[in-house]
């Protein structure tokens, strides 16, 4: 089969045109079936409805993963109609180092990892099942909302770097001082600037949980100091990313009306 067919393919599977109806029935199915797997992980720790109906989990894990694993297959096979992997060994292995192929990949390889190793024990076998979450992130591709959301973040990474920078400079200050004024023999929580860094991200968040708290006068102006702060830088992203989705949906209006006209 030549490239008009795999570019055939490509565009039912990335939903290349909204007015195709298999395209968009195929996207339905695929964000149906991820948010039934998320569903499924969920709902099998429940041991009432584990005993009950474990068996129903087992084969829907099965279908679950055939499906994409087909589809994983696929995608690596059309691939080469795509310019940049349009090498057929080369291409290919380019492709499958993509963030969305590895996300592909780990949606379908804790499945078969069990099998590989037949001798893990219980623990890395529940680690593995935990790992079928990442299913979660296939709908990155098929979501608007998640595409809406990457887009932004993309384009908006530099300001959110800098907010972070910022935060981790106040955190490391603000734990290193308190480490040193409430550090005492016997002192619960200060015994090291990294466990009073427990203490520093409870405070810049306003979270408080009051399992660690400053005692002293000094202590606990810091802390006041510290807590105010946190309010105001963990407010910064949270308006970054506020003014990235106005900015987005405005061009992705633009962008519609251009085409509808």
């Amino acid at each position: 089969m030549g490239n008009k067919a795999k570019q055939k393919v490509l565009k039912t599977l990335n939903k290349g045109d909204e007015n195709d109806k298999l395209s968009k029935g195929f996207d339905t199915f695929i964000m149906a079936l991820i948010l039934l797997n998320v569903a499924a992980v969920i709902l099998e720790t429940v041991e009432s409805i584990h005993l009950r109906y474990g068996d129903f989990f087992d084969y829907f894990e099965i279908f679950s993963v055939i499906v994409f694993s087909i589809e994983y297959l696929i995608r690596v096979w059309a691939c080469t109609a795509i310019e940049k992997y349009r090498h057929p060994v080369w291409g290919r292995l380019k492709y499958m180092m993509s963030i969305e192929a590895i996300i592909d990949l780990l949606a379908i390889i804790p499945f078969y990892l069990p099998i590989v190793l037949s001798n893990a024990d219980g623990r890395m076998i529940r680690i593995l099942r935990l790992l079928r979450l990442f299913r979660l992130f296939k709908l990155g591709r098929y979501s608007m909302a998640f595409g809406l959301v990457t887009d932004v973040i993309r384009k908006r990474k530099e300001e959110l770097v800098v907010t972070l920078t910022l935060l981790v400079i106040l955190l490391i200050f603000a734990s290193t001082l308190m480490y040193y004024i409430e550090n005492k023999p016997g002192r619960e929580g200060f015994e090291s600037i990294p466990e009073t860094m427990w203490w520093g991200v409870a405070t810049l968040t306003t979270v408080g949980y009051g399992d660690v708290y400053p005692i002293t006068p000094l202590g606990k102006l810091l802390g006041a100091v510290i807590a105010i702060l946190g309010v105001g830088l963990f407010a910064l992203p949270a308006g970054i990313i506020a003014a990235g989705f106005e900015s987005e949906l405005s061009v992705r209006k633009k962008k519609k009306k251009q085409q509808n006209e």
